[in-house]
């Protein structure tokens, strides 16, 4: 099985409304990196949902744990990435799902031997 299929991309709601966004989106934010990690927001999947409306683009976003100490610097670099690839306002909303592996984009990830 090729890795290409491994991937799971996950679809937000602008893959419907703005198929032409989605691309951008996923390059600018695929930018924001989670320092304890190592990998993206978009391979982590914490980007949950992205929504324009109204000229006005809406992040809804969790993080691998409610304690990260990166959290603040995520959620700031997020907008400033989404702003950036949106080229519109943006407002992010944290979620309250708690975020576990099956979450992931690529989940070829964990061969690393990093979660055992």
């Amino acid at each position: 099985m090729s890795e290409e299929s491994e991937i799971k991309e996950i679809q937000w709601t602008i893959h419907s409304t703005h198929p032409e966004m989605v691309k951008i989106a996923r390059e600018k934010l695929g930018e924001v990196i989670d320092p304890e990690i190592g990998m993206t927001i978009i391979q982590l999947g914490l980007i949950r949902d992205v929504i324009i409306e109204n000229n006005m683009g809406r992040i809804k976003m969790i993080l691998t744990t409610p304690f990260c100490p990166y959290g603040p610097a995520m959620i700031e670099m997020t907008k400033a990435k989404a702003v950036e690839g949106l080229n519109m306002p943006v407002t992010i909303e944290m979620g309250m799902d708690v975020w576990d592996f099956s979450m992931m984009e690529d989940p070829s990830a964990l061969d690393w031997g990093m979660y055992a």
